[in-house]
């Protein structure tokens, strides 16, 4: 493994002063982080990381921040855990294990060792571990969502999860549970939507052999499977009322029969629920169970539709993209404008919608670019002005795996402003770069445009009869400013 570098992030100096010292001993260059929330700025380039050492990040869900952050990364970076007295956090998931204060050379040389033999594995294996669990977003909703998951994610109250069809209520589930002290044990998703009516109670209890026409032999239903782990119940407000009188029955009792059985089962199960469904007005109607409602509803979780967080898009096409990689179904490249374009889109199927359009553009461009011009025609939006949060997250985001960044110029913007664009009659006997003089050429139109409009760009689009969002990705690659910037 060729990265010696160890990132180190505490907020504690006397920590980070001891550790460095450490660190350095064992021949490597550490990196500090004294701050959490940029942590990734000090990091630079990931895969020169040879291991990370997290401390105390400021509170518990800062560090868990920063630990998912990190054991999620697609760098694969072996984390470990500092594991002092007042420390809040300790066996965070994916971590490759702890360090106890005070840390001797002993200590962090096998350490050291150890995150060498994991990197070795993953580069032999050919492809890097994916999670699908993963939570993508840095919008305000999302981190609410995430501080959310950690503070109940360790208990075992119900949980119910509400929110419209595709904003990801059972990656949030699968959150809770991989994050809980049940992630050893099952976790049993039902769509109590899916299953009709008279077949629901026995996949929820199962059932004995003959207790129904055909029921040739007994099956264990979804609560005994769950056993220990967690239960999903996607859908519950499309469950038959008669069934919500059985299911509050359980987990008040916390034990059931099996159809066609009089032996009591006991259960030891997390019971997390998910409605895209307004249940207190199904409850006025008659449709839902109010003391179910309140049996379910102990810690709701409400997920945010894909509109509301427009500045996560860029992070989730660069998310889905990775997906369709990792599944060796090929990939797909987008431009600025596109990106810029759909992030305008209203979204109504949420995330499922997103990863449906980014798959349908992998079949139609394979390992190609995708342009505003390429996107299906709905899609093909502007004029709207997006917020400034979401120009910062697009600015940043196509230098990630999955997106374009616009090619830049050879030349710096003074050299080409000095070329004039002259008319030739004939090539000169020397030759001449056509990409380079049709460049200039563009360059010093878009610049007379924008000077002959005051600045407005979308008034150099129309003299220049281009789109707005096309000007915008030309003046990118450009490094043309307006006035006003």
């Amino acid at each position: 493994m060729s990265a010696n570098n160890v990132l180190l992030v505490d907020v504690d100096e006397d920590r980070r002063g001891l550790l460095s010292t450490l660190v350095e001993f064992i021949n490597c260059q550490v990196i500090i982080a004294q701050d959490p929330d940029i942590w990734f700025e000090d990091a630079g380039d990931l895969s020169d990381i040879a291991m990370a050492i997290v401390g105390d990040c400021g509170d518990k869900h800062q560090t868990k921040q920063v630990l998912r952050d990190l054991v999620n990364n697609e760098a694969q970076i072996p984390v470990f855990q500092l594991d002092f007295p007042d420390s809040e956090v300790t066996d965070f998931p994916g971590t490759l294990g702890s360090l106890r204060l005070p840390v001797k050379y002993p200590q962090l040389s096998n350490a050291l060792q150890q995150a060498t033999v994991y990197r070795s594995q993953q580069e032999d294996s050919g492809q890097q571990g994916y999670d699908y669990r993963r939570l993508v977003g840095n919008s305000r909703s999302m981190k609410a969502v995430q501080q959310m998951i950690d503070q109940v994610s360790d208990s075992d109250a119900n949980v119910l999860i509400l929110g419209e069809s595709g904003t990801g209520k059972e990656v949030v589930a699968r959150n809770l549970h991989h994050l809980s002290s049940r992630r050893e044990k099952p976790f049993v998703p039902i769509n109590c939507g899916a299953i009709p009516a008279e077949l629901l109670e026995s996949e929820l209890f199962g059932h004995e052999k003959g207790s129904f026409t055909g029921a040739i032999t007994s099956r264990k239903g979804r609560f005994e499977m769950a056993d220990g782990g967690t239960l999903f119940l996607d859908e519950i407000g499309d469950m038959p009322l008669p069934m919500q009188v059985k299911l509050l029955r359980v987990l008040q009792e916390r034990n059931y029969e099996r159809v066609g059985s009089n032996k009591t089962l006991t259960t030891d199960v997390r019971v997390i629920a998910a409605t895209h469904r307004d249940l207190e007005t199904h409850i006025a109607e008659g449709r839902f169970r109010e003391d179910l409602f309140y049996r379910l509803n102990v810690f709701p979780i409400e997920m945010p539709s894909l509109r509301e967080r427009p500045e996560d898009i860029p992070l989730l096409i660069n998310e889905l993209i990775t997906r369709v990689e990792h599944e060796n179904r090929g990939t797909v490249r987008l431009t600025s404008a596109a990106i810029i374009s759909l992030c305008q889109h209203k979204w109504p199927g949420n995330v499922r919608e997103l990863a449906n359009v980014i798959e349908r553009l992998v079949i139609l461009f394979p390992y190609g670019t995708v342009d505003y011009d390429d996107l299906p025609e709905k899609f093909q939006l502007e004029g709207g002005e997006l917020p400034e949060s979401v120009t910062a997250v697009i600015e940043e985001t196509p230098q990630r795996k999955g997106l374009q960044q616009p090619e830049k110029s050879a030349e710096t913007s003074e050299a080409v402003a000095t070329v004039s664009a002259i008319e030739i009659d004939a090539l000169p006997e020397e030759g001449l770069d056509l990409k380079e003089h049709l460049a200039n050429l563009e360059y010093l139109l878009i610049k007379q445009a924008l000077d002959d409009s005051a600045g407005v760009v979308a008034h150099a689009a129309n003299k220049l009869k281009m789109r707005r969002t096309t000007l915008v990705e030309k003046m990118r690659k450009y490094g043309i400013q307006r006035d006003s910037d």
